[in-house]
């Protein structure tokens, strides 16, 4: 199960700030060490200062007294005071033997080990060389100050490190409460709606994802809507072929005649037919709108519509047309050969299918510095301007064309040319008939 993004905030501010707090004791534990140090050591050379000033003179040669113990944290502290080499004073706690190596003295500050035991010891001469001064302090009573000093210093913060944790929390969980609402927002709508999402009171980094959300239902309703008009059209044109099949199919059942037989069944042929380009057509309409096309490659235009023009050919033929191709050099385009090859049959049959008997149809291709144009022009009936306006509508048809067809073909040519993107152009033909201009750029 995935993480929530409220767990995972908290724990990343919970454990940014417990790294802070384990730095800052850390720090704390230094610079306070060191400073406690400096002050004991201060404390020790001022000791050791006294009892050269006020007690060498004192110094009786038959005794060696033991100084008294005054105050509870006396027995970390002991010194001893050596004249000639023999302990004149020194406290209860301090050994006999001096602290220090009498043949390697020398004044300053040593941490040695006494009985196990580590001590902070200064040592200095007294007004005569043969007086030697050494105060000493346990390291132990030093980390106990320290700990008593930091532990008043770091409880509070301890302590207010649960507070500060529900407190991460609680802004943490209102910080996200626009998310929840959101999640909450989406899984309450019905599958079918599609209306833009209203999040009152969004921060300012949602309403990206909200626009977002907003243009992808906005996206998923036009498509599902040309969806249903696409399968609505769809079913009504299937439904004419059919039905005239059907027909044909039953007047070549109950016709005795085998004329009139054969002329039905030619009739059923020419429906299925009929039927089978509906279907190619739409197939490909389909593929197109359902997919990202890449285009990856380059294409030679002008091998592509030789290629079209001569499949085409025979129907022209037999219609008495005159098919002429101009321009055979080669025009190079970036995009997809099939694709292409589609565009250019789509163009070049509606001028054949659509033009009369005897008519004249021109597939022309120009290049002009980066720019190649492929244009094809008949000398039908033409079209007038609202019409060829509708251009591309699925299953628009000009009125009294007497072909047959879905009106799907135009579509894809629309599509085609959107996918390369190729300008299309639609205008009158010098020929008396109409005439499509699609152009495109040369790869570099």
């Amino acid at each position: 199960m995935p993480r929530s993004l409220q767990g995972r905030v908290l724990a990343l501010v919970l454990g940014l700030v417990a790294a802070v707090w384990v730095a800052t004791a850390a720090t704390m534990w230094i610079d306070t060490r060191h400073e406690l140090d400096e002050l004991l050591d201060s404390h020790l050379a001022q000791a050791a200062a006294l009892l050269v000033v006020h007690q060498v003179g004192e110094i009786e040669e038959e005794r060696t007294p033991d100084a008294p113990t005054l105050h509870r944290y006396a027995p970390k502290v002991a010194f001893q005071v050596f004249h000639g080499g023999r302990l004149v004073v020194r406290s209860a706690n301090a050994p006999e033997r001096p602290m220090l190596d009498p043949a390697r003295f020398s004044n300053g500050f040593r941490t040695i080990a006494i009985d196990g035991t580590s001590w902070r010891v200064f040592a200095a001469h007294g007004g005569e060389r043969d007086v030697q001064v050494f105060v000493g302090e346990q390291v132990a009573s030093r980390i106990s100050i320290l700990r008593a000093v930091l532990a008043g210093a770091l409880w509070p913060l301890a302590l207010a490190l649960p507070l500060l944790a529900i407190a991460v929390w609680w802004a943490v969980h209102r910080g996200t409460a626009p998310m929840r609402r959101l999640g909450h927002a989406l899984a309450a709508r019905q599958p079918q709606a599609l209306e833009p999402v209203a999040l009152q009171g969004a921060p300012s980094e949602m309403v990206p994802m909200v626009e977002a959300l907003n243009g992808l239902f906005e996206r998923i309703r036009a498509l599902l809507e040309a969806e249903r008009r696409f399968t609505a059209d769809a079913a009504h044109e299937l439904r004419t072929p059919l039905a005239a099949i059907r027909a044909q199919a039953q007047v070549a059942r109950g016709e005795a005649d085998d004329a009139r037989r054969r002329h039905a069944l030619d009739g059923v042929l020419e429906g299925c037919d009929r039927v089978a380009r509906l279907m190619d057509q739409l197939l490909t309409l389909a593929r197109l709108e359902a997919s990202e096309v890449k285009i990856a490659g380059v294409v030679d235009l002008a091998a592509v519509t030789k290629r079209v023009a001569a499949e085409l050919a025979p129907g022209a033929i037999a219609r008495h047309q005159r098919v002429e191709l101009e321009g055979a050099a080669p025009a190079p385009i970036r995009g997809d050969e099939a694709l292409l090859g589609v565009l250019v049959r789509n163009l070049v049959d509606n001028a054949v299918r659509y033009s009369p008997r005897e008519a004249r149809v021109r597939v022309r291709l120009e290049r002009e510095a980066d720019r190649v144009t492929l244009s094809v022009e008949d000398s039908g009936a033409g079209m007038a301007e609202p019409d060829r306006r509708r251009l591309g509508e699925r299953f628009f048809r000009v009125a009294g064309s007497g072909e047959s067809g879905s009106g799907l073909g135009w579509s894809i040519v629309r599509r085609v040319a959107a996918v390369h993107g190729l300008e299309l152009r639609v205008e009158a033909s010098e020929l008396g008939g109409l005439a499509v201009r699609v152009t495109g750029r040369a790869p570099a």
